[in-house]
C-alpha cells in the first residue's frame, strides 16, 4: 500500500475526504444529540410528525433540484488550471436552474400539501406548519455554492459549512428541551438552522469567488451554448436525483403513509444509524468525483484510484458496521429511549445498505466522468421500481422490518445495474475485447 501514497490523485482524495470526514464527525455527533433531545422531548408520535414535515420538504426538493453542483464540477473542473470561461458559464447555468427549481418546487409543494397530507402521514393539526416549512425549498434546492467550492478544491470550506446546521440545530433543540418547549418550537429550530446553514454556504462561495477574481462574467443563463450537452447532462442528473430521493425523504413518507407516524419515527431512527455507517463511502464519493473528472479515463490511473478508494472505504465502513451491530440496542435505548427499541431489528436489516455503498460509491462519479449521465438514472429507476412494488406488501406483513427489506432490495438492484454498465464502459474505453 505504500506506493499508493505516491499517487498525487490518491493523496488529494485522502486530503479532501479527510476535511469532509472531520466535519462529518462533528456533524454526526451534533445530529445524534439533536435527534436524541427531540425524541425524548416529543415522544414517538410527535417526533414522527416532525420527521414527516421535514421529509416532505426534502422529498420535493430532491425531485425538483438539478444537482447543479455536478454541472460546475463537470464543465468547470479545470478552473484551477486557469480555464475559467466554462467555469463561469456553468456557474451561471447552475444558478439559474437553482432559482427556477427552488421557487417552482416551493409553489408546487405548498399547493399540493393539503391534498396529499393524509397520504404521507401529516396530520391536519400540523398542516399549516408543514406548508410554512415549504418556504425553505428555494435554499434547499440550491447546490451552486457546493459546486463552486468543489471545483475550486476548497473542501476545507465545505467542511466548515456542513457543520453549521447540525451544531446550531443541536444548540436550539437543547434549549427547547430544557425549556419544556412545545412541538412548534422544534419545527422552528429545524427551519431556522436549515435556512442559516444554506445562506452561510452562499456567503462563503461568493467570498471565494471574489477572492480569486472570478465574480466578473458570471451571469444567470439558461442557454449555456459553450457547454456541449449541458442540458442533457442537467436533465439526466436531475432525474437521477429525483429517483434517488426515494431512498431518503420519500422512503420515510411512504413508510409514514403505510405505517403511520410511529412507523416513520422507527424507520428514521434505524435509517439514520445505518446512514452513519455509510459516511466513509459518502465522503470519498464527494471527493472522488472532482478528482476523476480531471483524469484521462483511457489510462489505468482513474481505475486504480477507484479500486484504492474502494479498499479504503471498505476498511472504514466495516468498522462502523460492526460497532452498530454489536452495540445497536444499547445505542438506540440510550439515545432515543426505550420506546424506540423497535427500530433495532430494522437497523440490522439496513446494515446491508452501507455494505453496498462501500463498493458502489465510485460508480456514479465514474459514469458521469465517462459522459454516461444516463447510467445512474437507469440504475436508480430499476431500483426504485423494485422498491415501490414490494414495499407495501412487505410493510403490511412485517411492519418496519418489511420497509427495511424493501429498501435493501431496491438499493441492491441499483448497485448491480451500475456495476454492469461500468463494466461495459471499462471495456469500451480500455479497449478490452468483449467476451
Amino acid at each position: 500500500m505504500r506506493h499508493w501514497f505516491k499517487d498525487q490523485h490518491f493523496r488529494s482524495l485522502l486530503k479532501n475526504s479527510s476535511y469532509l470526514a472531520a466535519s462529518r464527525v462533528v456533524a454526526a455527533i451534533a445530529s445524534v444529540a439533536t435527534v436524541s433531545f427531540a425524541a425524548h422531548a416529543l415522544g414517538l408520535l410527535l417526533f414522527g410528525a416532525l420527521i414527516l414535515i421535514d421529509s416532505y420538504a426534502r422529498a420535493v426538493s430532491g425531485i425538483a433540484k438539478f444537482q447543479s453542483w455536478q454541472l460546475i464540477v463537470r464543465y468547470g473542473g479545470r478552473a484551477l488550471h486557469g480555464e475559467a470561461d466554462d467555469f463561469k458559464t456553468s456557474t451561471g447555468f447552475a444558478f439559474a436552474l437553482d432559482v427556477i427549481s427552488g421557487i417552482g418546487g416551493m409553489i408546487v409543494a405548498a399547493a399540493a400539501l393539503p391534498f396529499v397530507a393524509v397520504l404521507v402521514g401529516i396530520g391536519q393539526d400540523q398542516l399549516w406548519l408543514a406548508i410554512f416549512y415549504c418556504t425553505l425549498l428555494p435554499v434547499m434546492a440550491a447546490a451552486t455554492p457546493t459546486g463552486v467550492l468543489r471545483a475550486l478544491d476548497r473542501f476545507d470550506l465545505i467542511s466548515w459549512q456542513s457543520t453549521a446546521t447540525p451544531i446550531s440545530r443541536a444548540l436550539l433543540v437543547a434549549i427547547a428541551y430544557f425549556a419544556g418547549a412545545r412541538f412548534g418550537a422544534y419545527v422552528a429550530a429545524w427551519y431556522v438552522t436549515s435556512l442559516g446553514g444554506e445562506l452561510y454556504g452562499w456567503f462563503i462561495a461568493w467570498r471565494e469567488l471574489r477572492r480569486r477574481g472570478l465574480l466578473e462574467g458570471i451571469r444567470p443563463t439558461l442557454k449555456p451554448e459553450t457547454l456541449p450537452g449541458a442540458w442533457r447532462f442537467a436533465i439526466n442528473v436531475n432525474l437521477n436525483a429525483s429517483v434517488q430521493a426515494a431512498w431518503g425523504p420519500i422512503a420515510r413518507l411512504v413508510v409514514g403513509g403505510l405505517l403511520g407516524p410511529a412507523g416513520a419515527a422507527l424507520f428514521r431512527v434505524a435509517s439514520s444509524l445505518s446512514d452513519s455507517a455509510s459516511k466513509p463511502a459518502d465522503l470519498l464519493a464527494k471527493a472522488f468525483y472532482p478528482e476523476v473528472v480531471r483524469m484521462d479515463l483511457t489510462t489505468k490511473k482513474p481505475w486504480k484510484l477507484m479500486l484504492r478508494g474502494t479498499a479504503l472505504a471498505s476498511a472504514l465502513g466495516l468498522v462502523a458496521i460492526l460497532i452498530l451491530l454489536l452495540g445497536g440496542k444499547p445505542i438506540v435505548s440510550f439515545l432515543f429511549g426505550k420506546d424506540f427499541l423497535g427500530a433495532y431489528d430494522a437497523l440490522v436489516i439496513l446494515m446491508v445498505v452501507p455494505f453496498l455503498s462501500v463498493f458502489s460509491f465510485p460508480l456514479p462519479p465514474m459514469l458521469y466522468a465517462l459522459d454516461r449521465s444516463d447510467g445512474p438514472l437507469k440504475a436508480r429507476i430499476a431500483g426504485a421500481i423494485i422498491y415501490f412494488v414490494i414495499i407495501a406488501p412487505l410493510s403490511w406483513r412485517f411492519g418496519v422490518n418489511g420497509a427495511a427489506i424493501a429498501f435493501v432490495f431496491g438499493n441492491a438492484a441499483t448497485v448491480i445495474a451500475m456495476m454492469w454498465q461500468l463494466r461495459g464502459e471499462h471495456r469500451r474505453v480500455r479497449g478490452s475485447p468483449a467476451r
